[in-house]
């Protein structure tokens, strides 16, 4: 699936209809420059969830737990140095989860993510609309 976004707003919609289609035990890639939209995404997602706390970027936590319909676990490896500071930290228990889990910056971990996750790359385009692309998982 490709998408165009041209404002926060809709980037929040096209997280908030991916969120409708996920099951327990999901992984979403999402990977993008900084500022591109990645944690508007998760916002919209989290949404969909009956998630009311603020969703901000966890760059200095590593991982913010939210409830709601189910657990969402959402995760910025943005200062993370790669694979082996991820399963030190225990990781990979988000990886294969009781909830649904979000991994920002999650190409540091790419050779980790299960099979069937799903992957959402958001580029920022010249006139700074974004471009949406999601595959794996339901959308393969």
């Amino acid at each position: 699936m490709k998408y165009l976004s041209h404002s926060e707003d809709e980037t929040q919609k096209i997280g908030y209809e991916v969120a409708e289609k996920i099951k327990k035990g999901d992984v979403i890639s999402l990977t993008g420059s900084l500022g591109a939209g990645k944690t508007v995404f998760a916002k919209g997602f989290a949404k969909q969830l009956g998630i009311e706390e603020a969703i901000v970027s966890p760059t200095f936590t590593l991982v913010q737990e939210y409830d709601g319909r189910m657990k969402m676990y959402h995760l910025d490896l943005y200062r993370l140095s790669g694979e082996d500071e991820f399963e030190s930290m225990g990781g990979e228990d988000f990886l294969y989860s009781d909830g649904v889990t979000l991994i920002e910056w999650s190409e540091k971990i790419e050779s980790m993510l299960p099979d069937d996750t799903i992957y959402v790359k958001i580029t920022i385009n010249e006139d700074l609309t974004r471009t949406i692309e999601i595959t794996g998982g339901i959308y393969d």
